[in-house]
């Protein structure tokens, strides 16, 4: 069984990218949530609606021990299973000013995003090395490559998450496995729903925020094997906000 894990699965541009994955592959769907489980239920039943198989995954990737213990667990119980594909997708904002920015607001998004990278695919990396071939996709954001004012933690994640695939797309490139980095911009989802869309569409060339299903293209063609000698990139798909 062949399988690819998009952590953050359960909403927005991760329940996108499941949803497609599904559609467009042949891989079996394993969807990381964290708290929400009824949108995860609901992802899974679009998986399944678009004709693949799936499952639900809970942990938190921020907690490399509970991280450990479920996919350990899950390899232990399927262990023909190959996970060929991993979306690192979780991340969160907290976002302020920098100078009141507390410790817990700067830890929380570094530990989720940065760190939930490391733990995610540290699990996963010798057995693709191994298999000689895998696809690693972390997602990023416009404030990993541009940073983005009041948001100097979640600019700091994703810049750092930014470096981090390019230097592991060096390491592993000879075993066929390719790492890249997807940098959305504005996107309609839970998470913009806060911002004021018609001041900040004055700011994107192409005039609308983009869509969740638009960036799931994006990561379903770097999963596939059409995009064998693309790595260690960062792909921005903004409107041309930053280009």
């Amino acid at each position: 069984m062949k399988c690819a894990l998009v952590t953050g699965g359960s909403r927005g541009i991760g329940s996108a990218i499941c949803q497609k994955l599904a559609a467009e592959s042949d891989y079996h769907i394993l969807i990381n949530y964290q708290s929400n489980r009824e949108a995860a239920e609901e992802t899974l039943q679009k998986v399944i609606a678009n004709g693949a198989t799936g499952e639900l995954l809970k942990f938190d990737v921020a907690n490399a021990d509970e991280v450990k213990a479920v996919l350990g667990e899950w390899q232990d119980n399927n262990p023909e299973a190959l996970v060929e594909v991993i979306v690192n997708n979780a991340g969160i904002t907290k976002d302020g000013l920098f100078m009141w920015m507390t410790h817990e607001d700067w830890s929380k998004v570094i530990n989720t995003s940065l760190n939930g990278f490391y733990n995610v695919t540290s699990f996963f990396i010798q057995k693709l090395l191994r298999n000689k071939y895998g696809r690693i996709i972390n997602m990023v954001s416009l404030s990993g490559v541009k940073g983005t004012p009041g948001q100097t933690n979640y600019s700091a994640a994703k810049g750092a998450v930014v470096a981090a695939t390019k230097a592991l797309a060096q390491e592993v490139a000879k075993r066929n496995i390719t790492v890249n980095a997807v940098a959305p911009g504005f996107i309609r989802t839970d998470m913009t729903g806060e911002l004021d869309e018609k001041e900040l569409i004055k700011m994107v060339p192409a005039n609308r925020f983009g869509e969740a299903e638009e960036v799931a293209d994006l990561v379903s063609f770097l999963a596939s094997r059409k995009a064998s000698y693309i790595t260690g990139e960062v792909i921005n798909i903004n409107g041309g906000i930053y280009s």
